[in-house]
C-alpha cells in the first residue's frame, strides 16, 4: 500500500465512524485523488479532514461535509446533477462518479479553468461546466434530478428548487451568518418540498451575479 491508499484509508474509515456509511459515496471519494484540487502548499493536507483555501477566498470543502451532502444528495447511476460552485472541482469529481452527468456553474473563470484542467487529468468525461451566476441555476438544462449548492443561499433558494424535477432533492447550506444550516429539500410529487434540517456548516456566502476577473 503506498502513502496515497494509506491516508485515503484512513480518512474513508474516519468518515464512515462519522456517519457517511453509503458505500457508493464512500468508493467515490477513495477514488478520486484530493491531492489534484489542493494548493501545492497544502499537499501534505490533502488526506486531512478539514477545508484549505483555493483561489478567490474559496475553499475546497472538508471531506466529512463532502460525503454528508453527496450521502444526503441520494444520487443514482442514470440521474443529471446541478452543481452550484465548481470550485475547486473536487466535490463535482465525486458526484461525476455516481452521476450520468454532472451539469456545474462557477462565477470565477479562473476558477473554472482551473476545475476544468483537474477534471481533464483525471479523465471525467461526464461534466458539463458553465461559467455563470449560480443562483439562477442552469434553466436551460431543467428539470435536474438532484441540484447540489455549495456556497450558502442567504434565503431559500427558490430560483433553483423551480429546476427541480416533481421527486427530486436539492441539499443546500441556508443562513446570511458565519455559521448555516444544511438542508435538504425533498420533493413529493405535487409542486411542493419537505425540509430536513441536517447540522451547522460554515460556507462561503452565494453571490448573486458572475465575478470579475479573475
Amino acid at each position: 500500500m503506498n502513502l496515497r491508499d494509506d491516508r485515503a484509508g484512513r480518512l474513508i474509515l474516519s468518515l464512515r465512524q462519522r456517519g457517511v456509511t453509503d458505500p457508493r459515496v464512500l468508493a467515490a471519494m477513495e477514488s478520486v485523488d484530493r491531492a489534484v484540487f489542493v494548493h501545492e502548499k497544502f499537499l501534505d493536507q490533502a488526506w486531512e479532514d478539514q477545508a484549505l483555501p483555493i483561489d478567490c477566498a474559496q475553499t475546497i470543502s472538508q471531506p466529512f461535509i463532502v460525503g454528508l451532502m453527496t450521502q444526503a444528495l441520494d444520487v443514482q447511476a442514470r440521474h443529471r446533477v446541478l452543481e452550484i460552485g465548481t470550485g475547486s472541482g473536487y466535490q463535482c469529481a465525486v458526484l461525476a462518479r455516481l452521476a450520468r452527468y454532472v451539469y456545474s456553474v462557477e462565477r470565477y473563470r479562473s476558477l473554472l479553468a482551473e476545475a476544468e484542467g483537474r477534471l481533464r487529468t483525471l479523465e471525467i468525461d461526464n461534466v458539463i461546466t458553465r461559467h455563470g451566476d449560480g443562483g439562477l441555476g442552469w434553466i436551460e438544462q431543467a428539470p435536474f434530478d438532484r441540484i447540489m449548492v455549495t456556497a450558502a443561499s442567504p434565503h431559500e433558494p427558490t430560483e433553483l428548487l423551480k429546476q427541480l424535477k416533481p421527486n427530486g432533492v436539492l441539499v443546500c447550506p441556508v443562513g446570511r451568518t458565519s455559521v448555516q444550516i444544511l438542508h435538504r429539500y425533498v420533493g413529493q410529487g405535487d409542486g411542493s418540498f419537505r425540509r430536513e434540517s441536517l447540522t451547522e456548516v460554515r460556507f462561503v456566502p452565494l453571490v448573486e451575479g458572475m465575478a470579475t476577473e479573475p
